[in-house]
């Protein structure tokens, strides 16, 4: 039996039992997708992060769901960099470091800064935005038992590495009634014409006082029913929320999770004006839950 230094990682959250945890378990390279997939399974977490070399970047890391590879993943790439930074692998230097992380996607830049009061902060910048196709919005909302008087504007695919859906509703009491339709969610996603992975609800109002974006998304099984905090698809949300004219800057705070009593929050920031985006920066913190070795 081999074993492999691993993190459980609390991702998005400044407190313990907060956002998405995610495991994070190094120098993975050996281990057999069949193994990756196993362990996403056993821990019943939405995706689990493996480091692994890189020769395009300064370090390399792969993520899974509980049933294959997805290509980018924000709250494991939060969850990596915390793990690389606690555990001394990515040294801060006057409280700052920047490196490169190559995913399934792509290379990503990544910036880590320790704030004074609370634990360092993550920021990737996700890939140029890609704007997939249109969806009509009583048919998207009928998916999550709501009508298309609940929908803010048509639903579109965008991608800033992995492809989403994005539900923009017109009411916080809207994302809030929003649950699944199982069958005909899946059917939707089975359907070889969708051209995304999931669908991302999003009202462009906080839960709380200091959010200005409140967001669900409702995950396919095997795995839990809902996501905590998704961090990739906040990326292509907020492309979404910027291109259509919902935002009244091109910085705000994210929030989701918090119908889950697992709050979680980013900083998000959009490059580029409305009509070309060339990217999307999305910040957040985490905690090293718990620190092991998995044996396999």
């Amino acid at each position: 039996m081999k074993t492999y230094d691993c993190d459980w990682v609390d991702a998005f959250t400044d407190r313990p039992f907060g956002g998405n945890p995610c495991v994070v378990v190094h120098g993975a390279d050996d281990i057999s997708v069949q193994n990756r997939i196993a362990l996403v399974r056993e821990t019943r977490l939405s995706e689990c992060a493996y480091v692994v070399a890189s020769d395009r970047a300064d370090f390399g890391a792969r993520y899974y769901l509980p049933d294959g590879e997805i290509p980018m993943a924000g709250h494991p790439t939060v969850a990596t960099v915390v793990s690389l930074v606690s555990r001394g692998i990515v040294p801060l230097t006057d409280g700052r470091a920047a490196f490169t992380l190559e995913v399934g996607a792509g290379v990503l830049q990544i910036e880590v800064e320790q704030v004074a009061d609370g634990p360092a902060v993550v920021t990737m910048t996700q890939l140029r935005t890609e704007f997939g196709k249109t969806y009509d919005p009583d048919r998207i909302a009928r998916l999550f038992g709501l009508s298309g008087e609940d929908v803010l504007d048509t639903p579109q695919t965008v991608s800033t590495g992995s492809r989403f859906c994005i539900l923009a509703l017109r009411t916080l009491d809207a994302l809030r009634r929003a649950g699944p339709d199982h069958p005909a969610f899946e059917a939707f996603l089975a359907d070889p014409e969708t051209d995304c992975r999931m669908v991302f609800l999003t009202v462009p109002q906080g839960t709380t006082p200091a959010g200005d974006t409140s967001s669900r998304l409702f995950m396919r099984q095997p795995g839990p029913w809902e996501d905590p905090f998704t961090g990739s698809a906040t990326g292509c949300m907020a492309a979404y929320l910027w291109a259509r004219g919902h935002l009244p800057g091109p910085c705000f705070v994210a929030e989701q999770g918090h119908f889950m009593d697992r709050p979680g929050q980013a900083r998000v920031e959009v490059l580029g004006p409305p009509d070309d985006i060339s990217g999307v920066k999305v910040g957040g913190s985490g905690v090293v839950l718990m620190r092991g070795s998995l044996g396999l």
